[in-house]
């Protein structure tokens, strides 16, 4: 007893004193393993729409369709007869079947057009089943598409221009779950938590933090699983889950990283991201990094930071000049974006000026491209 009491104060020590920089929910950075969410899709037909639909001579399937439906209804449309419609469009519905939802409860759905309609808004999807990947039938959709879209007016040519596209929409409570998918959960002693994003520090502090709660119910697999022993009685395995879901974990320092969106040319960084001496030329931009020491203090430096953009024009070499200067240990890398940014520098040169400075061990973080 007096041991189990000494390891558990050892634990709380150990992690108050740990270097964190924000706690968070255990909740918040796992999952159990084997309930996820499971996708659904079904094809099926929107009516009523404002002369915004399919051209049934270009998209044959919206016709084919049609007579499909009406055929179940005893009527028949013969093959020779020339149909124009202009209010109905084929369209794909797709949907997300919750964990542990029953019959007879009611989920979203979005609706996308696959024909060349020129707009789903106000119609209405008729019914439509929705499948699994196995092939069966696991809830009914239809109802009145919602378009979140909106115009605004152009008053030099005096015309609406859509900011949203018109050819999806979206059915609040627009399925009806008509089959359940049964789950494993419950069924044994052990489970599995499942990190968001893989990392050894992370896991070990969770298991450490439930064994505090719960002494030798937790050991960690790998870096993202976690495996938990719980009680036979089922109740008392939901109150355990629910107990260890609303522990707050002190995490550690996360890896520096720079993430940048080359489609818009965003870049998003953390707090951890330092800057080292180099020196990179990309075209007409060139960026200079180095470190002087601050008021003749050896231990204190600052990055003293030159960008230079150079361009010809009206056969005259032009050249702009930015300085920055900012602690060693500061976050600095905003600013040198920035600053290229009033350069005129496109989102292609800030991508290869960044993959520079990574490869030439200047920016001291992990690079992500997407």
């Amino acid at each position: 007893m007096l041991y189990s009491l000494l390891l558990r104060f050892i634990l709380l020590l150990f992690l108050g004193i740990s270097s964190t920089i924000y706690a968070d929910r255990i909740r918040d950075l796992t999952s159990i393993q084997g309930t996820h969410e499971n996708l659904l899709i079904g094809y099926g037909l929107v009516v009523g729409l404002d002369g915004t639909g399919d051209q049934i001579i270009h998209v044959p399937l919206t016709l084919q369709t049609l007579n499909n439906m009406l055929s179940q209804f005893g009527i028949d449309i013969q093959s020779n007869t020339r149909v124009q419609i202009k209010n109905i469009a084929a369209v794909v519905v797709t949907a997300e079947l919750p964990n542990f939802s029953h019959q007879g409860q009611k989920i979203d759905v979005v609706v996308s057009s696959i024909g060349d309609a020129k707009s789903l808004k106000g119609g209405t999807l008729l019914m439509t089943p929705l499948k699994g990947i196995d092939n069966k039938i696991y809830a009914i959709a239809q109802g009145n598409i919602l378009i979140g879209s909106h115009t605004k007016q152009d008053f030099i040519y005096h015309r609406q221009n859509y900011i949203n596209q018109l050819n999806g929409g979206r059915i609040s409570n627009g399925a009806i779950i008509e089959k359940e998918i049964k789950t494993q959960f419950g069924q044994n002693k052990k489970f599995n938590l499942q990190l968001n994003q893989e990392d050894f520090t992370t896991a070990q502090y969770i298991s450490d933090a439930i064994n505090i709660h719960y002494p030798n119910s937790s050991i960690v697999l790998d870096a993202r699983t976690i495996q938990l022993n719980t009680s036979d009685d089922n109740s008392m395995k939901i109150r355990m889950i629910s107990d260890i879901q609303n522990i707050n974990i002190d995490l550690p320092e996360q890896d520096a990283k720079v993430i940048f969106n080359a489609r818009t040319g965003s870049i998003i960084m953390n707090k951890e991201v330092k800057l080292d001496i180099c020196a990179i030329a990309n075209g007409n931009v060139s960026v200079i990094i180095n470190k002087k020491n601050k008021k003749n203090k050896s231990h204190i430096f600052v990055l003293n930071t030159q960008i230079r953009s150079t361009s010809k024009k009206n056969n005259k070499i032009k050249s702009i000049t930015t300085n920055i200067k900012s602690d060693i240990n500061s976050v600095n890398l905003h600013n040198i974006v920035h600053a290229l940014n009033l350069l005129g520098t496109t989102p292609v040169e800030l991508m290869s000026i960044l993959q520079a400075m990574k490869n030439a061990g200047c920016l001291h973080a992990k690079l992500e491209i997407i």
